[in-house]
């Protein structure tokens, strides 16, 4: 199975560089991880941009567990404005209204590599309710990049994580992005976090 990861990764180009090979590969073969021990339940991307790990993920899911639910959420208008959690003089560069991608975008990159697309909601997470969450949830990637975005979708997703499911948070050790780590240690202590390429990988108990 790793080996499968791997050539899949290898196999196909990224197309933005908000996520790195070696990310994906870590995400990727966590998902495999829920898949190979039939952990029930859908799986969720919080964050999605322009498609470049929702693409990796439905290539998999594909092959390993097509029938399975995946649902993405975003804005599609950028980033939101950031909260005092998020102060970090190394990522300045990341302000309100970038990576604004619009939902027509996203699908275009699933129609031009001939992919099916995921479930798409549009919104803000804080709009978002328990009625646009699965109820089940076996696996879930959040990319979130502050504060507020990473904990509004932990408080959607972690009431509906199944036992033995996982859950991956982008930028959870990048100095930039401090609020990701803040939210994430709200719900979960850091020795139960485990950090490969700047995520964080978190396994629910089974």
């Amino acid at each position: 199975m790793a080996d499968y990861v791997s050539q899949l990764v290898a196999a196909y180009p990224l197309v933005s560089e908000q996520v790195s090979k070696q990310q994906i590969e870590v995400i990727l073969r966590e998902l495999t991880k829920v898949i190979g021990q039939e952990i029930p339940g859908a799986i969720v991307e919080f964050g999605c941009y322009i498609g470049t790990t929702s693409l990796f993920i439905r290539r998999l899911l594909n092959e390993l567990d097509p029938d399975r639910a995946f649902h993405v959420y975003d804005s599609f208008v950028g980033l939101p404005p950031k909260s005092p959690q998020d102060a970090s003089r190394a990522g300045e560069q990341f302000v309100a209204g970038e990576l604004a991608v619009s939902k027509k975008q996203f699908i275009q990159t699933f129609q031009k590599a001939h992919l099916q697309a995921p479930i798409i909601h549009k919104g803000w997470f804080n709009e978002l309710t328990g009625t646009d969450v699965p109820d089940t949830i076996a696996f879930a990637f959040l990319d979130g990049d502050f504060y507020a975005s990473i904990r509004d979708s932990l408080k959607l997703v972690v009431p509906r994580m199944q036992p033995g499911g996982i859950i991956v948070v982008d930028d959870y050790a990048r100095e930039a992005l401090p609020g990701a780590a803040k939210a994430v240690q709200e719900y979960f202590s850091t020795d139960t976090i485990r950090v490969v390429h700047n995520l964080g990988v978190i396994h629910l108990s089974s």
